[in-house]
């Protein structure tokens, strides 16, 4: 099976307001960058854009380290998910949790591959961090 690394970042000017997400994605060698943006959103809703876009843009399945700076992705993914979908995707609260189509969406597309998920501090010199954070950025303009 294939192992891919990713590194994810999302970026919003303004929260809500026009926003961004970068992804990079390496297998050996080879290096791929993609982003996209959103004229009205949250950074929590580009941090998952950015996770999901990665995951759906790798078409067969395979091993991935998945590195984000967010730690709402981080612990939605690892620890909440499963409590939401027991719960009918409401949270301790019983109301339903916010971004519940980026959720469902991260956790079909999660499903597909066998995912290990990690954080990284962000704007701390990692590389393929700052080049997620770049794209994130530049995809707001």
């Amino acid at each position: 099976m294939k192992k891919i690394s990713i590194y994810t970042d999302g970026a919003c000017s303004g929260n809500p307001g026009p926003g961004g997400w970068g992804a990079v994605l390496i297998y050996g060698e080879k290096e791929k960058h993609i982003s996209g943006s959103d004229t009205e959103t949250t950074n929590n809703r580009m941090e998952l854009m950015a996770a999901i876009s990665a995951l759906e843009s790798v078409k067969e399945k395979c091993e991935i380290d998945l590195y984000t700076d967010s730690k709402y992705v981080l612990q939605g993914i690892t620890e909440w998910l499963p409590n939401w979908k027991a719960k009918g995707w409401k949270g301790a609260n019983k109301k339903p949790i916010k971004n519940v189509d980026l959720w469902q969406r991260l956790d079909e597309t999660n499903a597909q591959h066998h995912v290990k998920w990690h954080w990284v501090k962000g704007h701390n010199g990692n590389k393929y961090n700052e080049i997620a954070d770049t794209l994130a950025t530049t995809a707001i303009k």
